[in-house]
């Protein structure tokens, strides 16, 4: 898969609600999320998603992309996530693999939230 690619797919699950993470976050996910549980199955995070409002705008920085070997791709970037008053920034990683031609799907996803970037009210 081609980076830009990852990113628009990335960028959906960022601005996505449950239609996104059916198609996209396999059934065998692993997140590490800075809100509890802390630690979410696939349907633990879809569970959080349909309670939480889409992002509007959503900004990557700080992108990295690795192919470890084939069939598997680890991203690494800082994202600014807003909606309304709301501002969410965090660095975030995301491991995506090949089920089939053309088919990826997230199997494991999480952010660190940096004291100085908390959420903003």
């Amino acid at each position: 898969m081609e980076d830009a690619r990852i990113w628009e797919m990335e960028e959906k699950l960022w601005r996505g609600g449950d239609e996104v993470y059916d198609t996209l976050v396999d059934e065998n996910v692993v997140m590490a999320l800075p809100a509890e549980p802390f630690i979410f199955s696939r349907d633990a995070a879809r569970q959080a998603v349909k309670n939480t409002p889409v992002w509007d705008q959503v900004n990557f920085s700080e992108q990295k992309v690795s192919r470890p070997e084939e069939g598997l791709i680890v991203i690494g970037y800082q994202v600014e996530a807003k909606r309304g008053d709301e501002t969410y920034r965090c660095y975030a990683s995301s491991t995506m693999i090949r089920r089939g031609h053309d088919d990826w799907t997230v199997v494991q996803h999480s952010q660190v939230v940096p004291p100085t970037a908390m959420v903003d009210a």
